[in-house]
């Protein structure tokens, strides 16, 4: 560990922001070892040797319902509103909403409506062997089946994440120069629930004001959906599914930011990732590539809502969505008149850490870069608390490789290993053709008619949240330390005694 910084070196990181010390899961364990029994590496997997023979051992697994049980990690509170993020729960609303409908009890009823974003269907592709416009229908077959009423890609409101983000990027830089307002930049990014929650729950105040404002895609499409296409469909209630790579998302989408007060209705109400809908598809004895194929909905537009077979896009950047190459690019535009063809990035201490950086004559005009996994985001942070980071905008992702390597992706496959299936899906989606939010028809509708106008209080309120530092619980391993600690004491007074 002597590439870190001695702040690092005291405590243990992985990669992935890491579950309580105080984890609740109970282990069995086997207690029937002799002592000539040994363990074994092998490419990844581990063996029991024992007398000769080799002994495949199985993984501990720590399924989402274990990790919910504990308080090591998120608040009780947070776990209640979880539990309507479920399987069982999104099954349940289905087969209710099937009796009403039977019943011919259309108006009460609810109109479920399926938003898929672009990371669990290079996933599911890659699981079933098929393409991501194939597993795209099929998902819209598989959903149909179950009930859905519509299946919509969430294509549009990644868009319009990536334009507000610019703007808001712009809003910031200018100031910092006029203003010369020290929390204004580096603007990090908003749309990964578990950097912000990260923040709001260790670094509180002192982080939060640099991260972006900008809601994530996945709720912004629940701003559209409950806030326009509401009105298409004659105010029916609408149930808003979406499908998404990683579990923080049903966080994300509990936070009462994201949710009427006065009505308690939030904008997305289920979460489904993409290692749950695998789970679903083999419960069910279905294989995803068996299915024919559905089509997608784009009722975006006040006209006849179009039905097309999915056609599925990237914007360039990242497969976490692409931010610091459009702000970059964006930036370099509108503040210096410096058009960017390429943004090219210098790798760091590793892969996920990188950096690029604008220059004029000698001078450094705009330095960004890219930090994924926790190791980075420590090094990040740190750097923000010593007044050394020299960044104006930084892409941050909890995630090693960003949102394609998940926590909720599905799991490696055909002997794959994490890396070569990351790569696999990196491959995937830069096959995809690319496409320039700002040549968007739909968007410039959307902020003319359903927003009024980029700067208006109602764009401004669909488009952007708030952030609020959160208070340390102690839990129980806070307790331990602290009975440890007064049994020392007690012993040192017994022996002053």
């Amino acid at each position: 560990m002597s590439h870190f910084s001695g702040v690092l070196q005291l405590t243990d990181l992985d990669d992935f922001i890491t579950p309580s010390q105080e984890c609740i899961k109970p282990v069995k364990i086997d207690r029937k070892i002799n002592s000539d029994t040994r363990i074994k590496i092998e490419e990844g997997q581990y063996y029991q040797e024992n007398d000769g023979i080799l002994q495949k051992l199985d993984k501990v697994q720590i399924t989402l319902a274990d990790c919910l049980a504990c308080s090591g990690c998120i608040t009780s509170a947070e776990s209640v509103l979880i539990t309507q993020q479920s399987q069982e729960e999104l099954l349940r609303v289905f087969e209710k909403n099937k009796q009403l409908k039977m019943e011919n009890r259309i108006d009460d009823s609810k109109f479920i409506l399926v938003s898929i974003s672009i990371q669990p269907i290079l996933s599911l592709a890659v699981r079933y062997n098929i393409t991501p416009n194939e597993c795209a229908s099929k998902l819209s077959t598989y959903f149909k089946r179950l009930g859905a009423d519509m299946v919509v890609d969430m294509f549009i409101a990644e868009e319009l994440a990536l334009l507000e983000n610019q703007f808001e990027f712009i809003e910031r830089y200018r100031a910092s120069m006029d203003d010369g307002k020290t929390n204004a930049l580096p603007m990090l990014a908003s749309s990964c629930p578990g950097w912000v929650c990260y923040a709001e729950k260790t670094h509180g105040s002192y982080i939060l004001p640099y991260i972006a404002t900008t809601k994530s895609p996945q709720q912004i499409m629940g701003s559209i959906v409950k806030n326009w296409l509401t009105k298409k469909l004659d105010d029916r209630s609408i149930y808003h599914v979406t499908v998404m790579p990683c579990f923080d998302k049903k966080l994300e989408a509990s936070r009462e930011e994201f949710s009427d007060k006065a009505s308690e209705i939030k904008d997305v109400d289920c979460v489904i990732t993409a290692i749950e809908l695998e789970q679903m598809l083999e419960k069910d004895n279905i294989s995803l590539d068996s299915l024919e194929k559905s089509t997608f909905s784009e009722p975006w537009i006040p006209t006849e809502t179009v039905e097309s077979l999915p056609y599925l896009r990237r914007h360039i950047g990242s497969g976490s969505g692409g931010y610091s190459d459009h702000i970059f690019k964006f930036a370099a535009k509108e503040l210096f008149g410096i058009e960017c063809d390429e943004v090219e990035y210098r790798e760091l201490r590793n892969p996920d850490f990188k950096e690029v950086t604008l220059e004029k004559e000698g001078q450094t005009l705009l330095k960004f870069a890219i930090a994924n996994g926790f190791r980075n985001i420590q090094n990040l942070v740190q750097k923000l608390k010593r007044g050394k980071s020299p960044y104006h905008y930084v892409e941050v992702m909890a995630c090693p490789s960003g949102c394609l390597n998940g926590g909720a992706q599905v799991r490696s496959q055909n002997d794959l290993s994490p890396k070569e299936l990351t790569k696999k899906l990196e491959e995937l989606y830069c096959s995809l053709p690319c496409k320039d939010p700002s040549d968007s028809k739909e968007l410039k509708f959307l902020y003319e008619n359903w927003l009024q106008g980029r700067d208006s209080e109602k764009g401004n309120s669909m488009l952007r949240t708030t952030y609020h530092a959160v208070e340390k619980s102690t839990n129980a391993l806070t307790i331990k330390c602290i009975l440890i600690w007064l049994r020392k004491q007690g012993k040192m007074l017994l022996n002053l005694l």
